[in-house]
C-alpha cells in the first residue's frame, strides 16, 4: 500500500497541517486559562479541545472516505479514530502545561507560551500524524477486506501477501505465503498492517490450488519475524476488532490490551493513572457523541425505510415483516449509531440468523409489578406472542438478537446487541 501523504499531494497535506495547527492554538488559549498545579482533564470535554479532536479524527477519517465498507464498519472505524484522538490529544495537553510557566515559576505571556508550544504542534501534528494516517488507512483497507471475507467465511483460505519487491522488511518476508482458513487465529495477531507503513495485504485463495501452512508452523513464523516490543502495538485484527488502532497503542499502555474499559464497560474501575483516567474520560464523550449520531441515525432510517414482508428459512416461523411502527420499534432498543446499522444490515440478511430459543412472553418478567402487568398488557395489544432469539456474525462478531412474535406467524426485529 503506498504512501498515503504522497499520494495526496504536498498542497493538501499543507492545508491539513494549517487547519490542524489553527485548532491546536485555539486550544492552547483553553489551556491557558486553566489554573492549578495540575492538568485538569475534563478540559478533554472544553468547546476548544473537543473542536481539535473532532479535526483530528475527521483527517484520519478522511483516509478510507473511499474505501468500501459497510455502515456499521464505517461507524466502528471512526469512533476509533475519535477515541484514538481523544487520547493523543490529552498527551499533547499534559505536554503543554508545564510549559505555561518560565524558568522562574512564573506565568509566560501567552504570545510566548503558544510560541514554546509550537514544537509539540510540529512533533504530535505533522510528524507523527504521517504515520498514524498511513497506518489508519492501511488498517482500515484491511478491515474492509475482512468484512468481505465474512460473507464466504471458510470457504476460501486466506494468504497473507507483501507487495514482493526490494523495500519488503525481513520480518514481513517471512510471513509471506503463509495459508490459513479465515477462523484460525493466526489473524486475530497477524493480520496485517503489520507495522507502520505496512504494505502487506491478505487475499482470499482456492484450497484446492493452495494448501494450508499449519497453524503451529504459522504461528512460530510469526512469533519468530515479529518477535520484540516494538511489534507488540500491531498485534490485533482491525476488522475483527472493528477498530483503526488497537487498544495498546503508542499513546496508551500494555494493560489496555486487556482492559475492559477500552471495549466500552465504563462502569468499572480503573488503576490511579493519568492515562487511564484520560481513556475513560475520551470514552464516555465518545458514549455521549455516539448517543446524539445514533439519534440521526435513526431518523435517516425510517426517514428511508418501506414496508416489506419476506420469507426466510432461517426463521422459525418462516416469515419476517417490517413496518415503520415495527423499526421504530426495534430503534427505541439501540444505544448506538453501530447498533442502528446492525439492525439495518441483520433485515438484509435474515438467511445468516442462528436460532438460539424461543422466549414466552413476560419470561423476565416480574407478573406481581404494576409496571410489568402494564407492559405486558401493551406487548398483547399490538399482537405479540412471544420471543424468538437469534445469533448472527456481523463482520467476524456474533450479534444477539430478539425477534418479536405476532398473533399472524410473521416475526419483526426486536432488538439487537453485540454478545459479550
Amino acid at each position: 500500500m503506498p504512501d498515503a501523504i504522497q499520494l495526496m499531494g504536498d498542497k493538501q497535506w499543507q492545508e491539513i497541517k494549517s487547519r490542524l495547527t489553527g485548532k491546536f492554538n485555539k486550544m492552547m488559549k483553553g489551556l491557558f486559562r486553566q489554573k492549578g498545579a495540575q492538568l485538569d482533564i475534563n478540559i478533554l470535554a472544553s468547546d476548544e479541545a473537543q473542536e481539535f479532536i473532532t479535526t483530528h479524527a475527521g483527517i484520519l477519517d478522511g483516509g478510507f472516505q473511499k474505501v468500501e465498507m459497510s455502515d456499521k464498519m464505517r461507524e466502528r472505524l471512526t469512533r476509533s479514530n475519535y477515541i484514538f484522538s481523544g487520547i493523543k490529544t490529552f498527551h499533547e495537553l499534559n505536554e503543554a502545561f508545564p510549559s505555561m510557566l518560565d524558568e522562574n515559576g512564573n506565568k509566560k505571556p501567552f504570545e510566548r507560551f503558544l510560541n514554546d508550544v509550537q514544537k509539540i504542534n510540529d512533533t504530535y501534528n505533522a510528524n507523527y500524524l504521517h504515520a498514524e494516517y498511513n497506518f489508519i488507512q492501511a488498517s482500515a483497507t484491511m478491515a474492509a477486506k475482512w468484512e468481505q471475507f465474512s460473507e464466504d467465511g471458510d470457504r476460501y483460505n486466506l494468504q497473507y501477501r507483501t507487495a514482493k519487491d526490494d523495500k519488503v522488511r525481513p520480518e514481513h518476508a517471512a510471513l509471506d505465503g503463509v495459508t490459513l482458513p479465515m477462523s484460525d487465529s493466526f489473524w486475530e495477531t497477524y493480520y496485517p498492517p503489520n507495522g507502520w507503513n505496512c504494505r502487506c495485504t491478505v487475499v482470499q485463495v482456492r484450497k484446492q490450488k493452495y494448501p494450508a501452512t499449519e497453524h503451529a508452523e504459522a504461528m512460530s513464523r510469526g512469533e519468530e519475524a515479529m518477535n520484540g516490543e516494538r511489534y507488540n502495538i500491531f498485534r490485533f485484527n482491525s476488522g475483527k476488532q472493528g477498530k483503526t488502532m488497537p487498544d495498546y497503542n503508542p499513546y496508551t499502555i500494555r494493560r489496555c490490551n486487556d482492559c475492559d474499559v477500552a471495549k466500552g464497560k465504563l462502569t468499572l474501575s480503573l488503576p490511579d493513572n493519568e492515562i487511564c483516567a484520560a481513556c475513560k474520560f475520551v470514552q464516555n464523550c465518545a458514549l455521549d457523541r455516539d448517543k446524539s449520531e445514533a439519534c440521526v441515525s435513526k431518523k435517516e432510517l425510517l426517514q428511508s425505510s418501506e414496508n416489506f414482508t419476506k420469507k426466510s428459512e432461517s426463521l422459525q416461523t418462516g416469515n419476517y415483516f417490517q413496518t415503520k411502527k415495527t423499526l421504530r420499534l426495534g430503534l427505541d432498543h439501540a444505544r448506538t449509531s453501530e447498533e442502528v446499522a446492525a439492525q439495518k444490515w441483520i433485515a438484509q440478511h435474515l438467511e445468516n440468523l442462528r436460532f438460539v430459543r424461543f422466549s414466552p412472553l413476560g419470561e423476565v418478567k416480574d407478573m406481581t409489578s404494576e409496571i410489568d402487568i402494564r407492559n405486558i398488557k401493551k406487548k398483547k395489544d399490538r399482537g405479540a406472542t412471544g420471543y424468538n432469539e437469534y445469533e448472527i456474525e456481523i463482520s467476524g462478531e456474533t450479534w444477539q438478537l430478539k425477534t418479536e412474535i405476532r398473533k399472524d406467524k410473521k416475526e419483526t426485529l426486536y432488538n439487537a446487541f453485540k454478545k459479550k
